[in-house]
């Protein structure tokens, strides 16, 4: 049976996968304006539209350690966090205000 709706995760997740840029335009809003816990959530969201699998061949990370660093509960370092991103064609980079 084919649900009539999606979820809003669901189609920020799509619209991610649609435009990669609209996904870097998002993470750099929330390194702007969020804190950790919603940028482990914005890297959660990104992570499933780049495709986990495809992340953990390229990161050379684990399934299980890319889960753990994007829980709630860890205090990631900043290397996984740019193993993650690097993994999604991404990187961090800092701009003047």
């Amino acid at each position: 049976m084919i649900k009539p709706y999606i979820s809003h995760d669901e189609a920020t997740i799509l619209s991610f996968k649609r435009d990669p840029k609209f996904a870097a335009e998002y993470l750099n809003s929330v390194l702007e304006d969020g804190d950790q816990n919603e940028l482990i959530i914005a890297l959660l969201r990104l992570s499933k539209a780049f495709g986990m699998n495809q992340n953990t061949e390229i990161s050379q990370l684990n399934p299980q350690t890319i889960y753990h660093t994007l829980s709630l509960k860890a205090n990631p370092e900043l290397k996984r966090f740019q193993d993650i991103l690097s993994a999604m064609g991404m990187r961090f980079a800092v701009l003047p205000i």
